[in-house]
């Protein structure tokens, strides 16, 4: 059964049950208020005929009643009435074409009851009254009115409710069917979408929506359609990063082919071929092990080693380190510095600053700055390393952290070989999962600035 078909069926089911509770309670309470009237009906035509019989009554020797005659009865009541002696005889009745009772069981009740009864299919409601005299009784008193009018109006009631029921059911039914349909029509479109989605593996795909956006079928809409744009981001991204991985590996190892051709050609490995296969394979190695680093991080199975680390004693120690990358060819100076105390992974956060600051002198040219500065702002740590390089393009800039991304200017490599465009990515995911970001600023022509922000640690 379809959701449509299930949610029309809960709907009407839900009302058809209100309504018959509805109607058995109206049907209920319509038959008491009529059966009551009759009862009060009743109960007034006894008062007044008990205060004719304590008028009229005559007692015998015997100790029976002897009372011949009924006292007149109001004709707009429609009551009818028999009194019998106590060995069960009829005395009397306004009614002399019924010899038997007008409830035969009610007549062996030692107290006053109200019974429906029935004779010769007339349906009646019946007040069957014992007579005393002090404790012994000396007859008793039945008064009956028809129940006709009651009956007619339940029948009537009854199929009021019936028929206004059905009709009910049926118009809320067809209401919930087509106000269901209505609101499942943009899951349709859903459904339709996916499909043609995987029969054309086309994830450009987008489903429309012309409802409010802010109802549940619009959140939903809106939320597949961010889905389809994410995973349509992550098969571009998996395409480029196949694509690059597949260039990156293809150098070296065309590298390293060359070399082992020339080896057998010439029959001896020199010295020269050697060292190029050692280079190859180094960056190969390089390569490979960015590559699970990147893989670890991003399937949260790099665990970082958590703990107090004195930041500038870590960036005095990268600025040592890479001095002796730079060389005599840069000017790699220390700026403003403050003792900042960071929580994070030490290792991790070195192999931060390493890379930024061996990116700024790979790409800066000889006789260029290199800038490195610590400061506190704002209950956090600010680490600037600033170089005088070519810049950045402005179209680059929101994609360098992407993994293998160079711009158009520097897709050739550097000199040294070593740049595969990983070691900002890296960079990013370590310094994001130290709760802190990396902002880049740059001009061409004029340098770059990266700038790491970290939260300061609490000490206790």
């Amino acid at each position: 059964m379809s959701l449509l078909a299930r949610l029309t069926l809960l709907y009407t089911s839900i009302l058809a049950a209100i309504l018959v509770a509805f109607g058995m309670a109206v049907y209920g309470l319509v038959n008491v208020i009529l059966v009551n009237q009759i009862d009060e009906t009743l109960r007034q035509t006894f008062t007044n005929v008990l205060e004719e019989i304590r008028i009229n009554a005559r007692m015998d020797n015997t100790g029976e009643l002897d009372l011949s005659t009924l006292p007149p009865l109001d004709p707009t009541t429609d009551v009818f009435a028999q009194m019998w002696s106590r060995d069960g005889r009829l005395l009397a009745s306004n009614i002399p074409q019924l010899l038997s009772p007008l409830d035969p069981v009610g007549l062996q009740s030692p107290l006053p009851v109200y019974r429906d009864s029935r004779q010769e299919e007339v349906h009646l409601r019946v007040l069957t009254v014992p007579l005393k005299l002090g404790e012994r009784q000396i007859g008793t008193l039945q008064l009956a009115s028809s129940l006709g009018i009651v009956d007619a109006a339940q029948i009537t009631l009854l199929n009021v409710l019936l028929i206004g029921s059905l009709i009910s059911v049926s118009i809320a039914a067809l209401a919930g069917w087509v106000s269901t349909r209505r609101a499942l029509a943009p899951l349709e479109a859903v459904t339709e979408t996916a499909l043609q989605i995987t029969r054309a593996d086309d994830l450009s795909r987008r489903i429309s929506y012309s409802g409010p956006a802010d109802d549940e079928v619009g959140q939903l809409i809106h939320a597949f359609n961010q889905t389809l744009s994410r995973l349509e981001n992550l098969f571009n991204t998996q395409r480029r990063f196949l694509a690059d991985v597949g260039h990156e590996l293809r150098t070296p190892l065309t590298v390293i082919k060359g070399n082992v051709d020339l080896i057998r050609r010439i029959g001896f490995a020199d010295q020269e071929s050697l060292d190029g296969i050692e280079s190859e394979v180094d960056r190969l190695t390089r390569l490979v092990g960015d590559l699970l680093l990147l893989a670890q991080a991003e399937s949260g199975k790099l665990p970082l080693d958590q703990r107090l680390v004195e930041l500038d004693t870590l960036l005095l120690e990268a600025l040592q380190q890479m001095k002796v990358l730079a060389g005599d060819r840069l000017h790699l100076k220390l700026g403003e510095i403050d003792q900042v105390l960071v929580a994070g992974d030490p290792d991790r956060l070195k192999q931060v600053l390493v890379n930024l600051v061996g990116n700024a002198i790979r790409f800066t040219p000889p006789g260029g700055d290199i800038l490195l500065s610590l400061s506190k702002s704002d209950n956090q740590a600010k680490l600037t390393i600033s170089d005088t390089g070519p810049g950045i393009p402005a179209e680059d800039l929101p994609h360098i952290f992407e993994r293998f991304y160079r711009g158009e200017k520097s897709r050739t490599r550097s000199q040294d070989g070593k740049g595969f465009g990983l070691g900002l990515s890296i960079a990013y995911w370590i310094i994001q999962n130290h709760q802190g970001r990396i902002d880049v600023a740059s001009r061409q022509g004029k340098g770059t600035t990266f700038c790491i922000w970290l939260p300061l640690a609490q000490v206790k």
